[in-house]
């Protein structure tokens, strides 16, 4: 918490400590919610600034009900935000917070989420307590989480018997504030949120430190998404290959994929994805050959094509050919 930094730090240390606390806490006197309330003790309580209480009748704290398998908590962001950690604030009934203290067993296990919706599973896991004792789980718990999204979801359950030892047997909340930290716009990083996202990440999103790009547009690559598609791909982050069907095998557009210079003979489509029968009437014979074409080009003037019952290669002058595309 900003205040109790305050108190501890002089010196050389108060600039650290303002460093870290550059960012906004984006999620004071926002909307919250939890899946069950004890008494009048709501979500929005652990939202509301004010944690100098810390014992279940100060008013200070969200509570759950107890007996419960699941505790669920979020606050709503009121928008996709690029967050840089989250501090949590749990219950401490104005005791001194270590193994003796009755709480630790039911903030052990505890996960974070990061979500652009109200289901956590539909966003990113930014932190869960796999290995906290009821002697070493810290209160208040700095979560770095450099993730982008609208909803922070706290998370805790006891659904799958026998627990760690130190374990509550039921799952509960006992809130009394979490502090999201990060930059109030999105396409912002740096401690002061005063730097613009390179102009190519992919959604304008890029992390909140060190401005890197989590993804690219169209067309570019690199940490910074400056550089453009090597000859032959295309797309976002560069992933796709151009068609080797197109009248310059492998080249295309690097935003869209569409062949450059039109299609192989026998191929059509943007993309040259569709193939073609190939009829070809040879003039001087009766006989007409019906092939399936696997590639067809020229080369001085003489029509050539694969045949893909025994892959020969065949050779016929172009002068000698009338040919007759067919859509498969």
């Amino acid at each position: 918490m900003t205040g109790m930094v305050l108190l501890v730090c002089c010196g050389w240390t108060v600039l650290l400590c303002l460093s870290v606390e550059a960012y906004e806490n984006l999620a004071l006197h926002k909307s919250a919610w939890q899946n069950n309330t004890w008494r009048s003790y709501t979500a929005d309580l652990a939202v509301d600034g004010q944690f100098t209480d810390l014992v279940w009748d100060g008013g200070q704290c969200a509570w759950s009900d107890r007996g419960q398998t699941t505790a669920e908590w979020r606050v709503d962001l009121g928008a996709v935000r690029s967050i840089h950690h989250i501090v949590i604030q749990y219950a401490t009934g104005n005791i001194e917070w270590d193994e003796d203290n009755g709480f630790t067993r039911s903030f052990l296990g505890f996960s974070v989420y990061i979500s652009n919706t109200t289901n956590k599973e539909d966003g990113v896991l930014c932190f869960r307590d796999t290995s906290y004792t009821r002697a070493t789980i810290p209160n208040s718990v700095n979560i770095t989480c450099p993730y982008h999204g609208r909803y922070v979801i706290y998370y805790n359950n006891r659904t799958h018997p026998p627990y760690p030892e130190g374990y509550s047997e039921d799952a509960g909340n006992a809130l009394c504030e979490v502090e999201v930290y990060g930059c109030p716009s999105p396409g912002y990083y740096g401690e002061n949120c005063s730097l613009e996202c390179p102009q190519n990440c992919q959604d304008g999103y890029c992390d909140i430190v060190e401005g890197t790009c989590f993804g690219c547009s169209h067309r570019y690559i690199g940490p910074r998404c400056t550089k453009d598609c090597p000859e032959g791909l295309y797309g976002r982050n560069c992933l796709q290959n151009c068609s080797m069907t197109c009248g310059d095998p492998g080249r295309c557009d690097i935003m869209t994929g569409h062949c450059n210079g039109g299609c192989q003979v026998g191929w059509t489509g943007a993309m040259c994805e569709k193939g073609y029968h190939l009829t070809i009437n040879i003039t001087h014979h009766e006989h007409v050959y019906i092939f399936e074409t696997l590639y067809i080009g020229t080369i001085d003037g003489y029509l050539l094509y694969y045949k893909l019952m025994d892959n020969n290669l065949l050779c016929l002058p172009k002068k000698m050919i009338k040919i007759m595309l067919t859509a498969e």
